[in-house]
């Protein structure tokens, strides 16, 4: 239980998908104008996260690991399908998200709106497929350590854009000089905040 959580803290704080690898910065710019729509996008990422890792893990160990079909039959056992890996996680990405666009569209319509486009781009979000690219090359022993992960990954872009989006609502107040408003401001920002998650790498999990 120990090991899980430390893979959820350290994945929200110390692995956070934007301030430590910047991926997903394109739906974390451009969304992140108001705080409302960061929150419908920052839940749908945890939400995509936390179920396409740890079915890309089950995936990864029983289907493409080389010797993982042996529990179909022994001759199975030297097929390494590895190779499809990329594929693969794509297409469960790309299903989760179109769920997650179905269920927005019929329960929150004004959201679905405001998010416009970024709703189905979350299946291209390289955020949502280094997740699953992460949980792979990092060789988690369970499920239930690939599940800490998604689910750490997907609070720690849903931390990022809310906290991004509550500075920009505040920086409209603020004179900034013309040159940086907007996304220069905002990349200014973003590297401070990125600074400040970098103090979290000394915790010793």
């Amino acid at each position: 239980m120990q090991e899980l959580v430390n893979i959820f803290v350290k994945s929200i704080f110390i692995d956070n998908m934007i301030f430590a690898y910047f991926l997903g910065m394109c739906s974390y710019l451009a969304v992140s104008k108001t705080v409302n729509t960061s929150f419908g996008l920052g839940i749908a990422v945890v939400f995509v996260l936390g179920i396409t890792v740890p079915v890309d893990y089950l995936l990864n160990k029983y289907v493409l690991l080389p010797g993982a079909l042996a529990w179909l039959d022994p001759d199975f056992a030297t097929v390494d399908l590895s190779f499809l890996s990329f594929i693969l996680f794509i297409a469960v990405i790309a299903s989760m998200v179109q769920l997650v666009e179905m269920v927005v569209e019929k329960f929150a319509p004004a959201l679905y709106t405001s998010l416009g486009i970024f709703l189905p781009l979350i299946a291209v979000n390289c955020a949502i497929l280094g997740g699953s690219l992460f949980m792979q090359q990092r060789e988690y022993q369970s499920i239930a350590e690939a599940t800490s992960f998604g689910l750490g990954s997907g609070v720690g872009f849903f931390l990022a854009i809310i906290g991004i989006a509550a500075i920009r609502e505040k920086i409209k107040y603020s004179n900034v000089p013309a040159p940086l408003r907007g996304l220069g401001i905002t990349f200014i920002i973003t590297g401070l905040m990125g600074i400040a998650f970098m103090s979290f790498m000394g915790i010793k999990l």
